[in-house]
């Protein structure tokens, strides 16, 4: 903390600037406290270098606004001064660019504190910003953005796993869907991915115009509820995904299965899509040669990775996408060790796709719409080691397509 720490009180109110100011004895006597009217507000910041500016006003719009201007200087510490417990009006000036807020009818020791501790907090943030302008002339950094290069994006998450001993976590490509290719703009996808996730997330430039995004210590459930307020936040085109566990990998490979599974996103018209999890050594086992009774149990194994891994993320995936999309029908799905289904139903149909394990070296799909009799309803059998989410989401979408047609 400096030995010297100006503060200005911007409010028009005087009875309040004069009720502050001796509140605010107890500070340190080489401390400087400096009233100023809200018209000469901007010039006063200027001239004062302040190190806190607190801002009072009864006016909604003289409030925030004059925040926002002042917010354009990263190095303030801004705090806003309110008459009244407005959650709403609180909530805007954070958003507006307030590092903290008061009320005005605090007593003096809290507004002390308040002042002593946004100081501190406020010489924290100065050296983060000087570290971070050495990284943006150092170009590790794109200052536009606030987002790494792609060249350092190896170096930085593989320094964060390490430094951090991080042992799980989500690795994201996003992309625009390829009809929205060339409206889209990889720097306003990384600014709203950046505002949106949290500050120990990690966003990077990725391969041509791509945007990659590391989620420590998270799921794949964490990383379609982080995709889904992404979505909401970007409004400049459609996108998409490809997700990835780094579990046991290192860089190079997870960020070639999230490209992987971005690819088949693009190609399938699908919002996400999560790389295959392969076990060679668990596929080796399906060998025609082998002693079915003895490998049983391993069998039992493929079929649960495959169950968790495979079947149950396309149904989840499906069913969110379709939900939109299929009106006035019910879309149910649900998967375990015996069966897994996926059920349309509506007014005028109701069909059932059916995912059964017999047990051994292949699972069997059966598909029924009701009421008809027709080549639609049909049994296929299909080798565990050939169930990918490709080919299963290909057999999911023949059969809401079949659906549709039955429907109408």
């Amino acid at each position: 903390m400096n030995d010297t720490n100006s503060i200005l009180l911007i409010s028009d109110d005087d009875d309040f600037s004069h009720d502050l100011v001796s509140k605010l004895i107890f500070l340190r006597k080489k401390d400087v406290i400096t009233c100023s009217k809200f018209a000469n507000a901007v010039n006063n910041v200027t001239i004062h270098s302040p190190a806190i500016v607190l801002v009072h006003s009864n006016i909604k719009t003289a409030a925030l606004g004059l925040i926002e201007e002042l917010r354009k200087n990263k190095d303030l510490c801004i705090i806003f001064v309110s008459d009244l417990y407005d959650s709403e009006l609180i909530l805007q000036a954070y958003e507006s660019g307030a590092d903290d807020f008061i009320l005005s009818s605090a007593e003096s020791f809290e507004f002390v504190l308040r002042i002593v501790h946004n100081i501190k907090q406020n010489s924290v943030k100065l050296s983060l910003l000087k570290n971070l302008r050495i990284l943006e002339q150092l170009q590790v950094i794109e200052p536009e953005t606030g987002v790494y290069n792609f060249d350092y994006a190896k170096q930085v998450i593989e320094n964060y796993i390490d430094d951090n001993l991080i042992d799980c976590g989500i690795f994201m490509v996003f992309a625009p869907v390829l009809s929205d290719k060339i409206k889209f703009s990889s720097r306003n996808l990384a600014k709203v991915i950046k505002n949106t996730v949290r500050f120990d997330d990690i966003v990077t430039f990725g391969k041509g115009e791509k945007v990659y995004l590391f989620l420590a210590k998270k799921d794949l459930n964490d990383a379609l509820v982080v995709f889904n307020k992404i979505k909401e936040n970007y409004k400049d085109t459609d996108i998409c995904t490809g997700i990835s566990s780094i579990v046991h990998k290192q860089f190079d490979r997870f960020e070639l299965e999230a490209l992987q599974a971005l690819s088949n996103a693009q190609a399938m018209n699908l919002e996400y899509s999560f790389a295959d999890e392969k076990s060679e050594t668990l596929d080796n086992w399906l060998d025609d040669g082998i002693d079915v009774s003895k490998g049983y149990k391993i069998f039992r194994q493929m079929f649960n990775k495959k169950l968790e891994k495979v079947i149950a993320p396309v149904f989840y995936r499906l069913q969110k996408s379709y939900e939109e999309r299929l009106f006035d029908t019910e879309i149910e799905q649900y998967t375990n060790e015996e069966q897994c289904v996926f059920k349309l139903k509506n007014k005028k149909q109701e069909s059932t796709l059916k995912i059964v394990y017999p047990g051994f070296t292949k699972i069997i799909v059966y598909i029924t719409h009701e009421g008809l009799d027709s080549p639609e309803n049909k049994d296929i059998q299909i080798p565990l080691t050939k169930i990918t989410q490709k080919d299963l989401v290909k057999i999911v979408e023949d059969f809401i397509k079949e659906f549709k047609i039955a429907s109408v």
